[in-house]
């Protein structure tokens, strides 16, 4: 039987029916936290891609663009072992941020078979429109809790992702970055 995100194999029935509502209540306890971090999950980097789109840029761009400000000289292989991304996906976006003359390809002095990724100026402002809009996000998707319920969730979704091994700073979809996205 499913009850919302609880499956079990118990039928209501079997049970007195006081113990109905509590065993349905205790099973979402358990499953709770996964389902809502998903669903939390999902609104939220919905909510940010429209943001992100009122900029005219993909989650992915912004990403991207996020890390080559954060990270100026790496790279495109460095890049896209951050990302977690094979490089041939990531070309296209790199590509596109170029083109669109927010980042620029340099020669690596140390290495001259490689170029190094950096931030223009206008990919500089870019980037400070897209902290903005980041900010509002953070303050939107967290307006219902008080500045102590932030911080504490701020540390314990930090101390979960740590446990999974989720890289600080990089989303995992990347990982999975489709040619349509790569564009």
């Amino acid at each position: 039987m499913y009850y919302g995100a609880v499956a079990t194999t118990e039928t209501p029935a079997a049970r007195p029916p006081g113990q109905q509502a509590q065993a349905q209540e205790a099973g979402r306890k358990r499953t709770d936290i996964a389902f809502l971090i998903a669903q939390l999950g999902a609104y939220a980097a919905e909510r940010f891609g429209e943001r992100a789109a009122a900029l005219d840029f993909t989650r992915p761009q912004a990403g991207l663009l996020r890390l080559i400000s954060r990270e100026p000289g790496l790279s495109q292989q460095a890049v896209a072992r951050r990302l977690g991304t094979p490089p041939s996906r990531l070309v296209a976006l790199v590509d596109g941020l170029e083109q669109r003359g927010l980042i620029e390809r340099r020669r690596n002095p140390g290495d001259r078979r490689n170029y190094a990724l950096h931030p223009t100026a206008a990919g500089e402002q870019a980037m400070a429109a897209l902290s903005q809009a980041s900010l509002e996000h953070e303050q939107a998707i967290s307006a219902p809790l008080t500045q102590a319920e932030r911080a504490q969730l701020s540390k314990l979704l930090g101390k979960l992702a740590a446990a999974h091994g989720l890289v600080p700073g990089i989303h995992p979809g990347y990982r999975k970055l489709s040619e349509k996205e790569s564009r």
